[in-house]
């Protein structure tokens, strides 16, 4: 995605499909849902709304996790 979407802009019919598809594709591919907002200048709660209604499977909280080491 080369552009950015103005922010406030609304996204709808078959815009809204292809970018759907484009994000399904790079969140599939390991992009994190911030990457994404950040790329396409969007909120987090927008991607993430897209992504559900594309219905993706998303992925859990990365970071550490507790626990023993060894």
């Amino acid at each position: 995605m080369a552009e950015t979407l103005k922010k406030g802009t609304r996204v709808t019919g078959a815009e809204r499909d292809r970018l759907a598809g484009e994000l399904k594709q790079r969140y599939d591919a390991g992009e994190s849902i911030r990457a994404l907002a950040a790329a396409t200048g969007r909120s987090y709660g927008f991607i993430h709304r897209i992504l559900t209604e594309s219905g993706v499977n998303l992925r859990g909280r990365g970071g550490a996790t507790r626990g023993k080491k060894g």
